[in-house]
């Protein structure tokens, strides 16, 4: 009986070691993660051989896993950069990135886990200096947001093609501009859009005119054309219609044959 007390403290240490050993040999790997097996006495980063999925793993006690976010995540960056006539322009922009899953062992391997500080943002912010450096204020504040946005994602894409990280989409959210510079852009927008609504009666009122001037040039020739029609013998032939339709009215008149110029007919008494 004496010795059971003896016996125990081994078996107990030795239960105590294999729990810890068997902690130290497992991990989990969570939802939208991977992992980068790091293998002590070997060659260190395992980077021939794909990233540890989601779920449990057994690993050597030895070894270290570096466990990664793979799902797409987001990075917010406020920037101050120059227009192209050297003006400071503030930039709101979104990016949506991951890294590349296949390449996570050469990302932990040669960027470390802090890539977003060491790689993403240094692209991001050069790429925007870069595009937002070949536009002037006007443009970036009135019709150039659609086009500097794709741009500085070209871009990225261009700086960041070796670098492991897959950037998904640049948003651009808000471009401000120093107040005196706004209010300068606003007052010659508006100069512009009156510029144009003056044009614009001008030309309808130039259009006008032409109008009524076609439309007189047309009454001139059918007046002229109808003159030309009217001869001595033409009126005579009306004036004698005219009398035959007066002599049938029942009002009373006297109609006087051949008293008029050049023959035609009068009539007196009308009531």
């Amino acid at each position: 009986m004496d010795k059971l007390p003896k016996i125990g403290l081994p078996i107990l240490f030795a239960v105590v070691v294999l729990i810890i050993l068997i902690a130290k040999s497992t991990v989990t790997i969570n939802s939208g993660e991977a992992g980068v097996l790091y293998k002590t006495f070997a060659d260190g980063v395992v980077t021939s051989e794909p990233p540890l999925g989601e779920g449990f793993h057994f690993v050597a006690p030895w070894n270290r896993v570096f466990v990664y976010e793979v799902r797409q995540q987001s990075l917010d960056e406020k920037m101050q950069v120059l227009s192209s006539n050297g003006l400071e322009i503030n930039l709101d922009a979104t990016v949506w990135f991951q890294p590349s899953y296949a390449d996570l062992g050469k990302l932990h391997q040669e960027k470390g886990e802090a890539y977003i500080q060491r790689v993403l943002q240094p692209a991001i912010r050069s790429a925007a200096r870069s595009v937002v450096g070949r536009y002037i204020p006007e443009q970036l504040y009135a019709s150039k947001r659609e086009a500097i946005q794709k741009e500085i994602f070209d871009e990225t894409q261009i700086l960041l093609a070796q670098q492991y990280v897959q950037v998904n989409e640049v948003l651009v959210r808000d471009v401000s501009l120093p107040k005196t510079i706004k209010d300068a852009i606003e007052r010659k927008l508006g100069q512009e859009q009156e510029s144009l609504e003056y044009v614009f009666r001008l030309e309808k009122a130039e259009k006008e005119a032409e109008r009524q001037r076609i439309d007189a040039e047309g009454k001139a020739t059918a007046n002229k054309i109808l003159s030309a029609s009217l001869n001595d013998q033409i009126l005579r032939e009306k004036g004698i219609q005219a009398t035959v339709e007066l002599a049938k009215s029942p009002n009373s008149k006297v109609v006087v044959i051949g008293g008029g110029d050049g023959g035609m007919p009068l009539i007196l008494g009308n009531n």
